[in-house]
């Protein structure tokens, strides 16, 4: 796939789910096996949304970048951000943090990794 079109697929799921951890909070946590039970649980899923909005707004905004260098670092961060996801992830399921549908989240960001490497791979060939 292209660069443009990988980075507004990756910038898209990421403004999804920055939007829905602010606006919808308490409808979405508690698949993952999360409570929001006050308004400081709330803020925080909110205060999470500034870093998914952040990355969907990195991806969007640099979808058109022709540098082939600034391409590869992109890709690069990409990369170490969504194996941050898979490391965090994993260890609140572990823990017993995330139950329920949170088996997805780690599955979720070792996808965007893999789709990352394989377009970083595409990328240098």
């Amino acid at each position: 796939m292209s660069n443009q079109t990988f980075f507004t697929v990756h910038g898209t799921i990421y403004l999804v789910f920055a939007l829905a951890l602010f606006f919808l909070p308490t409808q979405i946590w508690p698949i993952y096996g999360l409570e929001i039970n006050d308004k400081y649980a709330n803020f925080l899923s909110q205060h999470t949304s500034i870093f998914l909005g952040g990355l969907a707004a990195v991806s969007l905004f640099l979808r058109k970048i022709s540098d082939e260098e600034a391409v590869e670092q992109l890709l690069k961060a990409l990369i170490v951000t969504n194996l941050l996801g898979v490391v965090i992830t994993a260890y609140a399921g572990i823990v017993g943090i995330f139950v329920g549908f949170g088996w997805s989240d780690p599955a979720f960001f070792l996808i965007l990794t893999i789709v990352s490497s394989w377009q970083l791979k595409r990328h240098n060939i």
